[in-house]
This record gives structure tokens, sequence and C-alpha cells, in this order.
């Protein structure tokens, strides 16, 4: 009899017409320490239960965070919208297969993948946090990160781009999360991937998104910028994506969230994996009991 049940995952990526994902939720067994164990092209690549090693990734960024082996043989993108859905289950373990390099958009947020592995896994868990006592401020070319310790964890997140949408003045979204249970991850699992008209054909001249289509995410339209609203399913989708973005780029190291509050400005994956080296060392000694 199989030790797990395997979920199948197919849909576009950023730059394919057809990615795969398969995750094999495991049977529970309080002898083995919960992990997930992220398989690439039929081989290993990171584990949880191995975070030490997770230095040992190279790290890199285009439109989504990248991780490498040192030998470049084999790498991994766009792992963060199906990382952070981990953290309803810390004490499980699953074994993720990604077929070529890129994880599937599906419709651009976490929740198809949490409904999922929710009727598999069965109830979300209660959630785990590390302490991570850090005071750090830095700023980037039109933007600033400013952390500090919190009970929970807890975000800020504002987009202020007048560069984007120039011609109606700009483009604003705001959102705050603090994160107490897996009740406080569902609406920001809603939260859908987005790029606007202008950004999206630059992209297209760069050679870049060849996989894309329009049900990926939400296409923010410069031409009827009062109807983009509309679009959302929650309120300040765009703002809530990102955090769903810094979540997973959290969470990818170990299923679990430092007690930090973070306000960020025009943020994004660079600026993520700022924070994340902040908090790396707490991370790393993270235990999860099964």
């Amino acid at each position: 009899m199989a030790s797990f049940r395997s979920l199948n995952f197919e849909s576009r990526s950023l730059s394919f017409e057809k990615a795969v994902v398969r995750v094999d939720v495991c049977e529970k067994n309080p002898q083995l320490e919960p992990r997930v164990l992220w398989n690439v092209s039929g081989r290993p690549f990171y584990g949880t239960d191995a975070s030490k090693c997770f230095e040992e990734l190279r790290y890199s960024v285009a439109r989504t965070s990248i991780y490498s082996k040192i030998d470049d043989s084999v790498s991994l993108s766009s792992p963060e919208h199906l990382a952070p859905v981990f953290l309803m289950w810390p004490r499980r373990r699953f074994n993720v297969h990604v077929e070529g390099s890129e994880v599937p958009l599906l419709d651009g947020s976490a929740l198809p993948f949490f409904h999922a592995l929710r009727r598999e896994s069965g109830t979300p868990e209660d959630l785990v946090f590390y302490d991570a006592p850090v005071h750090e401020s830095f700023a980037f070319k039109g933007g600033a990160v400013r952390i500090y310790p919190s009970e929970t964890f807890e975000v800020e997140y504002v987009l202020d781009r007048p560069d984007w949408m120039p011609l109606t003045g700009g483009f604003r979204s705001s959102a705050r999360a603090s994160i107490y249970s897996a009740e406080d991850l569902y609406n920001i699992f809603e939260a859908r991937t987005f790029i606007c008209e202008q950004e999206l054909a630059a992209a297209r001249e760069a050679g870049l998104l060849n996989g894309v289509d329009e049900k990926c995410g939400m296409l923010l339209e410069e031409s009827v910028c009062a109807e983009n609203r509309a679009k959302y399913r929650v309120d300040e989708e765009p703002a809530f994506h990102k955090i769903l973005d810094l979540l997973g780029d959290l969470a990818f190291v170990v299923p679990a969230l430092p007690k930090i509050h973070i306000e960020i400005l025009n943020g994004g994956h660079t600026s993520h994996r700022k924070i994340l080296e902040k908090v790396l060392p707490y991370a790393v000694q993270c235990r999860i009991c099964p």
C-alpha cells in the first residue's frame, strides 16, 4: 500500500505553456521529522529538514525567485505560490516533484494548491513561529524596509508606483496582515499575481513571460483604470499578493514564520531576499516537532 497520496497540478508558467508539479502528501508518522522535500527534474533539490543547506543554494531573481545548485546543473523557479501552503501543515511530510524548472502558476495565487492539499492533509494545524530579534532598516531605489521584533508575524505592505499607469496618476495599493493562525492566511492565499499593461509589453519585447496568458493572474489596464478594482478578489489584492510572495520567500526555507513586524514600501523578491537574510540564522535553528 502506498504511504502517500499524490496531487498533480498543471498549467502555464512564466516561461512555458505547460508546467507540472506533483505533491505527495505522506502519511503521518510521529517517528519521522516533518519536512518539505523539493525535487527538480527527478533529482532531490532541497529539504526543509536540512535547512542549513539552504545557504548552499544560489539565488537570483527575474520576475520570480530562482534557486540553483552551486554547480548550476539544476534550478528551481517560482516556488513562492506553493511554499506558503505548507505553513498550514508544518508537522507533515510532503514530497514536491517539479518537472522541468518552473512551478505552474495556476490562477496566479496559492488558493488552488491550498484547496487540493486541504482535501488530502485535513484540517490545518497550528502555525509554527520562531523568535527573530532583528532590528533593521534599509532603503533601495524607490523603496524601503523596516524590521523589528513582534509577538507574531506582521506585515504592512505599500505599493506607491507613479511609473505604473502614469497617465492616470500612478498605481497604489496597500495592505496589512497580522498572522496568528491558519485562518489569517486564507485571504492572502486568494491574492493573484498581477502586471500592468506597459510592464507586460516591455517583458514581451524582452522575450520574457512567454508562458503566461490572462488566466495566470490579473492584467491591470491603464485604459480602464477605474475598472481594475472591480477585478479584485479581495480588497487591495495587489498588495496582498506581495505579502503572499513574501510568505513564499520566507517559508521556502522552513514552513514557519519569524516573530517580526515588517514595513515595506515598493518591495519585491530582491527586498524579500534581504529580509530573509536577516532572519535566516534564526530560521535554520527552528525545529518543528512531529
